[in-house]
């Protein structure tokens, strides 16, 4: 199969320009798609052809499905690629765009769906010989005595967690067995009330764990390779805030363990394209949680140390191409951190949508921005509020945090709140410094503000 002549990027924001960047590289034409919000974006400018495809609420122009389809037919596209959020871990639209003829820049369908349900995914990972959280086989039982018996053989404290859940919500921790079968049958109303979905499962609660993920590059010919790992600890409401690679305190040994593991997963499933292993890690134990079959926002740190253009292997490898590199290949140099600049109330996390009066973003070495953002821009209310991710690269650590303080320090947004000055304060943290935060860290240091 060809390299592809011409590619729709069906997305907005920061990504749907760095998709674009990746493609001119490549010599390959790009479709912008927007909605009436984001007619003005710099990524519509700058792509070959612009089509807009609905009003400014997502659910009728970048979720819709006929739109983007149809776009891809009118500009004559030959594949999509999805971006991360809005399509892009929609096994369906994946599905659409395969019997539409184009192609999908990212796993086939059903891994997407395969990976997309919390208990087929543990299944899948298990025989693959990935670790996962001791837990509940499926789902638990109505009788109140086998629902003890699992508890007692997990240990104390377990999480109750609906199978229908997400974004943080039906779950329950359980301490003590005198609390158990009422927290199940509240967790399993709550399921009901807000998936429509009764169903709940039980985990070991981990304490104070942090959060570790690999990331995977993967052929359809069964080559896989894995380019080490991130940690996406600071973290509030299960939204992380920065990330780093190489995870701070990690053995490499214990890295190359896990990540061959997820390589080996990827084979076995079959996997194509990019995605990433997410684990809960603590006393050195990785515990699998799941599997996003897609690009990361947080893909840029991985970029910075191993020198892997992640977005442009996506491309080839949906182009039919073969890896060229293998693991021995995989070399990580240096540290890199990646501040995810948001407008909104840096303590509240109110978003703060409207115009950029000001806008100096900073320079010098080791020093990358991804944002589409510029003075004069008007950031809608409609969307996610990131407008850029600010991302800083060192021979150590030290020195990256070192470039990050200096970069926060030029950084200049008028006109709206951004999260910078939080940003100011993480990289001044003592804890940070050090490294290895637990995922509750940040949410007990705001506590403490009492912000």
């Amino acid at each position: 199969m060809a390299m592809f002549d011409k590619i729709l990027i069906a997305n907005r924001g920061e990504i749907a320009l760095r998709v674009q960047r990746a493609c001119r590289e490549l010599g390959i034409k790009t479709v912008a798609v927007h909605s009436e919000a984001d007619r003005e974006a710099k990524y519509v400018k700058l792509a070959d052809e612009s089509v807009c495809i609905g009003p400014a609420a997502s659910s009728q122009s970048y979720l819709s499905v006929p739109a983007v389809i149809s776009a891809a037919e009118v500009t004559d596209a030959q594949a999509i690629h999805p971006g991360y959020g809005f399509l892009s871990e929609n096994a369906d639209f994946a599905e659409r765009v395969e019997q539409s003829g184009f192609v999908f820049i990212g796993p086939r369908p059903e891994t997407i769906r395969l990976m997309g349900d919390k208990v087929s995914a543990k299944d899948a990972m298990k025989k693959a010989g990935v670790p996962c959280v001791p837990g509940s086989e499926g789902a638990l039982p109505d009788d109140p005595k086998e629902i003890i018996r699992i508890a007692k053989q997990v240990g104390y404290p377990v999480i109750i967690k609906a199978a229908g859940g997400g974004g943080g919500r039906g779950m329950r921790v359980v301490h003590t067995e005198a609390a158990l079968i009422n927290a199940v049958a509240m967790t399993k109303a709550e399921a009901q009330a807000a998936f429509n979905n009764p169903v709940v499962y039980m985990e070991k609660y981990l304490e104070k764990p942090r959060h570790i993920e690999i990331q995977v590059l993967a052929d359809q010919f069964k080559n896989a390779i894995y380019l080490g790992e991130r940690d996406c600890s600071m973290q509030r409401r299960h939204q992380k805030v920065l990330e780093e690679a190489p995870a701070p305190l990690l053995n490499p040994r214990l890295r190359d363990k896990i990540g061959e593991r997820c390589a080996e997963a990827c084979r076995r499933i079959n996997y194509r394209g990019v995605g990433t292993f997410e684990f809960l890690f603590e006393n050195n134990e990785f515990y699998f949680i799941e599997m996003n079959t897609r690009l990361q926002v947080e893909h840029t740190v991985t970029e910075m140390i191993t020198g892997i253009d992640l977005v442009q292997q996506q491309i080839k490898v949906a182009a039919g191409e073969k890896l060229t590199m293998r693991q021995k290949d995989v070399v990580l140099r240096g540290h890199a951190i990646e501040c995810r600049i948001n407008a909104e109330d840096p303590y509240t996390f109110v978003p703060s949508p409207g115009k950029l009066s000001t806008f100096h973003m900073p320079g010098g070495p080791g020093v990358r921005i991804d944002t589409h953002a510029y003075a004069g821009y008007t950031v809608p209310p409609h969307y996610d509020s990131m407008i850029g991710k600010l991302i800083t690269h060192g021979d150590t650590r030290g020195q990256a945090i070192a470039r990050m303080q200096i970069a926060l320090s030029e950084m200049v947004v008028e006109g709206i709140k951004t999260n910078i000055p939080l940003h100011r304060d993480l990289m001044a943290d003592a804890a940070f410094h050090i490294g290895g935060t637990s995922i509750h860290y940040l949410e007990q240091k705001l506590g403490i503000y009492g912000r």
